[in-house]
């Protein structure tokens, strides 16, 4: 019972987490150097939209375990070539709701977890899992959808070939109010990445 109590406990939970990040990280370089980018863009998001400094730190936290859901997912449905056959897809589809599973056993995280499971939701109400459109996604998890396809689109996938800065930012403005926020896709372009060098 001891043992138990000792295992429920906040802390240990939290450091569960840690733990399931790092062999996510471990076992997948390449989603540990996209989850560590979509963390600072998320920040550099939050920052430009003027947030306060626990919400930008929250953003940056949530944007390193946005994805660690993907620890239930095979190795080889993740760095596969190719085309995803259905059922690899509908596992890819689930990361959501397991990294809300996991996140939403830390109370300090249980806000983040809601933010993890609406990060493929899309503007428009054709995401996943639930559906939902505009404003019925909370601003961090249209925030982490931005950060997160800019970072896929324009990063070396065994999927597809790299898009160049322009490619990726016409790719946004085309998506803006289909996929993606249309306000924030503006200030992520103006005021994100025209800072930034690539």
């Amino acid at each position: 019972m001891y043992k138990q109590k000792l295992y429920e406990s906040p802390g240990m939970r939290g450091r569960t987490i840690d733990v399931i990040i790092k062999t996510l990280h471990e076992k997948n370089k390449r989603e540990e150097a996209h989850s560590r980018r979509v963390s600072v863009l998320c920040k550099e998001l939050g920052m430009a939209l003027n947030l306060t400094d626990r919400e930008v730190e929250e953003l940056k936290t949530v944007g390193l375990f946005h994805d660690i859901g993907k620890i239930a997912i095979e190795e080889h449905i993740l760095n596969k070539d190719g085309k995803l056959d259905l059922d690899e897809w509908e596992q890819i589809k689930r990361h959501p709701e397991v990294g809300y599973r996991i996140l939403s056993t830390v109370n300090e995280m249980a806000e983040m977890s809601e933010y993890v499971l609406a990060h493929h939701e899309k503007w428009n109400g054709e995401g996943y899992p639930k559906g939902l459109k505009r404003e019925e996604i909370s601003i961090q998890s249209r925030i982490i959808t931005i950060a997160d396809a800019f970072d896929a689109m324009t990063s070396e996938r065994t999927y597809r070939r790299v898009l160049s800065y322009d490619e990726a930012v016409k790719e946004l403005k085309k998506n803006a109010g289909i996929q993606f926020d249309p306000y924030l896709v503006e200030i992520f372009i103006n005021k994100v990445l025209l800072r930034k060098k690539f």
